[in-house]
Parts: structure tokens; C-alpha cells; sequence
């Protein structure tokens, strides 16, 4: 059955009013349908996705366990800049300062998607990207955590067959635009399926 929200649900995932949605879909501009006999709406979730990606606005807040983000070993302007982007009431990021800390949240807050800063230490971020990948070894590759590292600005000697459990490797200093885009476009495609 596919998921249908109330204009109050919607309204709270766009940050807007109710109203507001009443109007956006009186106006045509978000499509759904009304509950016969009463003036009640209601938005297909696939109708919601279209407004939301025609809008640029984030779709976090779609998934009811929401998209969670775990940062191990990240600088708070990272956090910062994530949390401005993705803010949404499902949206959570938390972080971990160390491995043995990552390690525990991973069990306990099962993230979609985890950024390692390997300044914590390679070995310490690469086995958090193994023990990942092990416990989804069984997993589609669509249902995988997307699994991102930084490696240290003086950092040239890691054989990159050592970071194969990573989606993606950004390297010290570097513009954090690509990373934010690229959780973006994963709590897109995690809201699709």
C-alpha cells in the first residue's frame, strides 16, 4: 500500500503552515486528492517526492525512522554545514569521536549514511567501513549505507584497495558541496524505494 500524508503531516516535513499546503494544493502545484464528502486532502508519497525534488527542498523527513547520518571524527563545520542542508524533523545526524564510540552507535542508531574523518586513525576508520560492509554483505544495493571517508590532507600512502568498503573518498582540504549533494542524493533514493 503506498504511503498517502494529511496536509498537517506534509506541513511539518516542508516546515510551512497547514495552510500553506492547502494552498499549494488548491493551486495545482502539489497534486493529490480529496476525501469524498468532506474537504479533507491527502498527498500521494510520490507526489510529495516530485514537489519536494522540484523545489530543492530535503526529503528527510519522509522516511518515518528518519535518514541518519552518523559523523565519526568530523570537524563541527561539517556538522554545521549538514545540519543547515538536511534540517528536517526526520533528519538526524549524530557523531562519534572515536572509533569505539562509532562502533557503538552503529548497533544502537543504525545510520543510512556514515562519514569517517580517518584522521581518528585509518585503521580505526577502515574497520568501521569493514564492520559495516560485513553486517550488509547479505544486503541489495539499494537497502547498503552509503559509507564516506576523509582522509587526512598528508595522507598518500593508503593503498586504495584498503578503502574498498568506502562509496566515496574525499580527501583534506576540500569543499564540502560534493559530500552534502551526494547525502542528499542518497536520502533521495532511500525516500524512492
Amino acid at each position: 500500500m503506498k504511503k498517502v500524508f494529511t496536509t498537517g503531516q506534509v506541513a511539518k516535513i516542508c516546515k510551512v503552515a497547514p495552510r500553506t499546503v492547502s494552498k499549494w494544493f488548491d493551486t495545482g502545484r502539489l497534486k493529490g486528492y480529496r476525501i469524498p464528502g468532506s474537504q479533507d486532502r491527502r498527498i500521494p508519497q510520490e507526489q510529495l517526492i516530485r514537489f519536494l525534488k522540484e523545489h530543492g527542498m530535503p526529503l528527510c523527513g519522509l522516511d518515518e525512522e528518519g535518514y541518519k547520518i552518523l559523523l565519526v571524527g568530523t570537524s563541527d563545520l561539517l556538522y554545521t554545514t549538514l545540519h543547515a542542508v538536511l534540517v528536517s524533523p526526520n533528519c538526524v545526524i549524530e557523531t562519534a569521536h572515536n572509533a569505539f564510540a562509532a562502533g557503538l552507535l552503529l548497533q544502537a542508531f543504525a545510520p543510512k549514511a556514515v562519514v569517517i574523518d580517518l584522521s581518528i586513525g585509518i585503521s580505526g576508520g577502515i574497520a568501521i567501513a569493514n564492520t559495516i560492509r560485513t553486517r550488509e554483505a547479505n544486503a541489495s544495493a539499494i537497502d547498503r549505507s552509503l559509507v564516506m571517508g576523509i582522509l587526512p590532507e598528508d595522507d598518500c600512502a593508503t593503498p586504495a584497495a584498503e578503502l574498498i568498503a568506502f562509496d566515496v573518498i574525499y580527501q583534506k582540504p576540500f569543499d564540502p558541496a560534493p559530500l552534502v549533494q551526494k547525502l542528499i542524493s542518497h536520502a533521495i533514493a532511500v525516500a524512492d524505494r
